[in-house]
């Protein structure tokens, strides 16, 4: 039995591994997209940060219900290492405040006139991936503590 728990362990963790190497790309692809020039035609360059962002959107979601789920990462995690509760609350925490970011986000490259402060889109668009950036070094080294497991996602 311990096998087998180990080795649902190491599938779960190889899946959250492959999950974030996804998030990774969604990420790539909105900084791609922000840093897209937007002087010729802002129509089109707001077309495709709006698309990046339903991308980064559904990864997020996917990476919450990943973690937060019933069968969730941080479920088992508190079930097994309850003195890393505070890191846990502090990421769920994160989610709520990166989704509210990426609804921002869409609300603003899908308003009619996108023209009116394109650079605060872009500074609110470097802001979300700066707080991604952190809020996955910051789930890296708890999956760390926990298992002893990198989960790197780069790959």
């Amino acid at each position: 039995m311990e096998q087998n728990s180990s080795t649902s362990d190491q599938a779960f963790l190889e899946e959250l591994r492959r999950h974030r190497a996804e998030l990774r790309e969604s990420m790539s692809a909105l900084e791609a997209a922000l840093a897209a020039p937007a002087a010729a035609d802002h129509v089109r360059w707001a077309e495709r940060v709006q698309a990046a962002l339903v991308e980064l959107s559904g990864d997020i979601r996917e990476h919450i219900d990943i973690t937060e789920g019933p069968d969730g990462l941080y479920r088992g995690l508190l079930e097994t290492s309850p003195r890393l509760s505070d890191a846990v609350a502090s990421l769920t925490h994160e989610h709520v405040l990166i989704c509210r970011q990426v609804d921002d986000l869409l609300a603003r490259v899908t308003a009619p006139d996108v023209t009116e402060g394109l650079d605060r889109t872009r500074d609110l668009g470097t802001t979300l991936l700066g707080r991604l950036v952190r809020h996955r070094q910051r789930g890296s080294d708890l999956v760390f503590e926990a298992y002893d497991f990198d989960i790197g996602g780069e790959t």
